[in-house]
Protein backbone atom coordinates (compact mmCIF):
# COMPACT_ATOMS: atom_id res chain seq x y z
CA UNK A 1 0.00 0.00 0.00
CA UNK A 2 1.31 3.42 -0.94
CA UNK A 3 1.08 5.99 1.83
CA UNK A 4 1.94 8.97 -0.42
CA UNK A 5 -1.29 8.59 -2.34
CA UNK A 6 -3.26 8.56 0.91
CA UNK A 7 -1.56 11.79 2.00
CA UNK A 8 -2.50 13.48 -1.27
CA UNK A 9 -6.11 12.39 -0.92
CA UNK A 10 -6.15 13.57 2.68
CA UNK A 11 -4.88 16.99 1.60
CA UNK A 12 -7.69 17.32 -0.91
CA UNK A 13 -10.33 16.75 1.76
CA UNK A 14 -8.62 18.61 4.57
CA UNK A 15 -10.52 21.30 6.55
CA UNK A 16 -8.28 23.99 5.02
CA UNK A 17 -9.75 23.33 1.60
CA UNK A 18 -13.27 23.65 2.95
CA UNK A 19 -12.38 27.02 4.47
CA UNK A 20 -10.75 28.12 1.22
CA UNK A 21 -13.83 27.13 -0.77
CA UNK A 22 -16.07 29.06 1.64
CA UNK A 23 -13.90 32.17 1.36
CA UNK A 24 -13.85 31.84 -2.42
CA UNK A 25 -17.64 31.68 -2.48
CA UNK A 26 -17.82 34.84 -0.37
CA UNK A 27 -15.50 36.57 -2.84
CA UNK A 28 -17.93 35.79 -5.67
CA UNK A 29 -20.86 37.33 -3.83
CA UNK A 30 -20.48 40.84 -5.15
CA UNK A 31 -23.00 43.23 -6.58
CA UNK A 32 -23.26 43.97 -10.27
CA UNK A 33 -22.77 47.50 -11.55
CA UNK A 34 -23.74 48.96 -14.89
CA UNK A 35 -22.01 52.02 -16.27
CA UNK A 36 -23.14 53.73 -19.45
CA UNK A 37 -20.37 55.30 -21.51
CA UNK A 38 -20.44 58.92 -22.59
CA UNK A 39 -21.21 57.81 -26.16
CA UNK A 40 -24.17 55.83 -24.87
CA UNK A 41 -25.41 58.87 -22.97
CA UNK A 42 -25.06 60.99 -26.12
CA UNK A 43 -27.06 58.44 -28.11
CA UNK A 44 -29.77 58.43 -25.45
CA UNK A 45 -29.94 62.23 -25.53
CA UNK A 46 -30.25 62.20 -29.33
CA UNK A 47 -32.97 59.55 -29.24
CA UNK A 48 -34.96 61.58 -26.72
CA UNK A 49 -34.60 64.73 -28.84
CA UNK A 50 -35.86 62.90 -31.93
CA UNK A 51 -38.73 61.40 -29.94
CA UNK A 52 -39.83 64.85 -28.74
CA UNK A 53 -39.57 66.46 -32.19
CA UNK A 54 -42.85 66.72 -34.10
CA UNK A 55 -43.36 64.46 -37.12
CA UNK A 56 -44.45 67.37 -39.34
CA UNK A 57 -42.67 70.72 -39.37
CA UNK A 58 -45.67 73.02 -39.56
CA UNK A 59 -43.55 76.13 -40.19
CA UNK A 60 -42.60 74.64 -43.56
CA UNK A 61 -45.86 72.91 -44.43
CA UNK A 62 -48.35 75.69 -43.66
CA UNK A 63 -47.10 78.21 -46.28
CA UNK A 64 -47.25 75.53 -48.97
CA UNK A 65 -50.77 74.54 -47.92
CA UNK A 66 -51.89 78.15 -48.13
CA UNK A 67 -50.36 78.57 -51.61
CA UNK A 68 -52.11 75.38 -52.78
CA UNK A 69 -55.45 76.56 -51.39
CA UNK A 70 -55.01 80.00 -52.98
CA UNK A 71 -54.01 78.46 -56.31
CA UNK A 72 -50.65 80.22 -56.36
CA UNK A 73 -48.48 77.12 -55.92
CA UNK A 74 -46.48 76.46 -59.07
CA UNK A 75 -44.86 73.13 -59.87
CA UNK A 76 -42.12 72.99 -62.46
CA UNK A 77 -42.99 70.28 -64.97
CA UNK A 78 -39.31 69.63 -65.68
CA UNK A 79 -38.44 69.18 -61.99
CA UNK A 80 -41.43 66.88 -61.53
CA UNK A 81 -40.42 64.75 -64.53
CA UNK A 82 -36.81 64.50 -63.33
CA UNK A 83 -37.87 63.37 -59.87
CA UNK A 84 -40.40 60.92 -61.30
CA UNK A 85 -37.74 59.32 -63.52
CA UNK A 86 -35.24 59.17 -60.65
CA UNK A 87 -37.82 57.41 -58.45
CA UNK A 88 -38.70 55.00 -61.26
CA UNK A 89 -35.02 54.09 -61.83
CA UNK A 90 -34.47 53.43 -58.12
Amino acid sequence: MRIEAYNQVQQVYSPKKVAQVASAQKAYQTTDNVEISSIGKDILTAKNAVKEAPDVRTELVEPIKERIQNGTYDVSVDDFADKLLAAWKA
